[in-house]
């Protein structure tokens, strides 16, 4: 259905311009609002604690700032350069800016559109009509029902909820970045343990052929002192092939080509005193992944109104003016310029059920994120109690492997001195001397563990980080 008039003075235009836009003022329906917060939690049922059931953590708000809490420069600059040249990082940064003009895109909608049609020539020009002139052309959609609204609230939430995946990313490869460093480190710990304990085994291999030579000992024992010391060099060469491989994923993840050749701390930095974990409600407010589900089940609202919007009328004004002559025909109307006001009416009367599936699709659509809420949520609770108990497992692993080592040191040392005096035989000083290289090997990885847990604690908060300003 459609109203049109082509009029030669501007006023009458001007009335029903100014008549229509006092209905637009009038009758448009304001958008709706998405669900809070507490109406989602109230939806989705997420059990929220009052407090985490794991002890240990220090009461107070989370606070930032986790890297440099580690006081190692080195790692903060590997760090700094993976955030500025991840390639999959880059990515996520490039969604965010189409995201964002997605988003400015679905607003022009909202403002009247205006074309431009110009003709020109002389007898021999187009179709030899010689008509030459032009056409201004204003189209502009009243959004009553709140359809157009709706739909750029509805990318706006995405976009908003992309730009949050991006911070969850960053934060993410921070965490990925730290946690290779501890890994390399501990690789590289475990490299000189390694070989400490080839040196102590070569000794005994030349203490045994001299015991040998004398006739104090037998070639048994020289052939298991140089089996021994075999065995310690193989698992030198594991422990350097794990070191390269942690190498060249550290590299990987920072952007660099894969040469195994970044320099890594020869020791672990200082184990940070315990964090304030807060409370686990305001998780749900904190983390980048869990506000960004919670975006996305207000992107899912906004298009449910949209498609209800879709099945009520379309309003459409439309106004122009047009100047246009000819050399080879006598127009009919020859006056110029000429203006004309109209309005387009769009009701749908029957589309086979379509726009009501399509409101159903959304609701769906919508009951899907608000499961996917859910278990962010669900996910973030599990992430922060695994992270506390497991740094607490290996802090308490690490104090008793220390008893352990002090132990398994004091009986190498009696059984090596034994041996020396010929009192026992090899295969004793052997098993006690694997038994203090295993639980020197267990205090390194339960160093390395406090440290990682300690990092995936601080990403299961929603911790931030600052990273220094780039030099020069």
């Amino acid at each position: 259905m459609a109203i049109a008039s082509s009029i030669r003075s501007p006023r009458p235009g001007r009335r029903l311009v100014a008549s229509l836009s006092a209905l637009v003022l009038i009758g448009a329906c304001a958008v709706k609002d998405p669900p809070d917060l507490a109406t989602i939690r109230k939806e989705t049922a997420i059990p929220v604690p009052l407090g985490f059931t794991t002890t240990g953590p220090q009461p107070g708000l989370v606070v930032g700032g986790w890297i440099a809490s580690f006081g190692d420069e080195q790692l903060t600059a590997a760090v700094a350069e993976g955030i500025a040249r991840n390639p999959d990082l880059q990515t996520g940064a490039a969604r965010v800016e189409q995201a964002m003009l997605s988003a400015k895109l679905a607003g022009a909608k909202l403002w009247p559109s205006v074309d431009v049609l110009a003709r020109g020539g002389g007898k021999l020009s187009g179709d030899g009509s010689g008509i030459q002139g032009g056409v201004l052309s204003v189209n502009w959609e009243l959004d009553l029902w709140g359809r157009v609204r709706s739909g750029r609230a509805a990318v706006a939430a995405d976009a908003a909820a992309i730009s949050l995946d991006y911070e969850y990313a960053r934060q993410s490869l921070a965490g990925a970045v730290a946690r290779l460093w501890f890994l390399a480190t501990e690789a590289e710990l475990q490299a000189i343990t390694a070989r400490d304990t080839i040196r102590d085994a070569e000794e005994l291999v030349r203490l045994a052929e001299a015991r040998s030579n004398i006739g104090v000992g037998n070639d048994e024992d020289v052939f298991v002192a140089r089996a021994n010391a075999g065995t310690y060099r193989d698992a030198l060469r594991q422990i350097e092939a794990s070191r390269t491989e942690s190498l060249r994923a550290l590299e990987l993840l920072i952007g660099r080509y894969p040469a195994a050749s970044i320099a890594v701390a020869s020791q672990f930095p200082g184990q940070p005193p315990s964090v304030p974990v807060g409370l686990p409600s305001d998780l749900l407010e904190r983390r980048p992944d869990i506000v960004a589900a919670e975006r996305r089940v207000a992107a899912a609202f906004h298009r449910i109104q949209e498609a209800k919007a879709a099945r009520l009328p379309k309003i459409a004004l439309t106004t122009g003016v047009s100047a246009i002559s000819s050399e080879l025909f006598v127009l009919q109307d020859h006056e110029n310029p000429v203006w004309n006001f109209g309005a387009n009416l769009l009701m749908p009367i029957f589309q086979g059920g379509a726009l009501k599936t399509q409101v159903e699709i959304r609701t769906v659509e919508q009951k899907q994120a608000l499961a996917a809420y859910a278990g962010a949520g669900l996910r973030a609770f599990g992430e922060v109690e695994n992270a506390l108990t497991n740094e607490i497992v290996a802090r308490e692993r690490e104090g008793i492997l220390a008893q352990t080592m002090a132990d398994n040191q004091r009986a190498f040392e009696i059984v090596r001195t034994q041996f020396d005096v010929g009192k026992t035989d090899l295969r004793f000083v052997s098993q006690r001397q694997l038994a203090l290289n295993a639980t020197k090997s267990s205090i390194i990885r339960m160093q390395a563990e406090q440290r990682v847990q300690r990092v995936n604690l601080h990403l299961a908060l929603g911790g931030s980080f600052t990273l220094p300003a780039a030099q020069p």
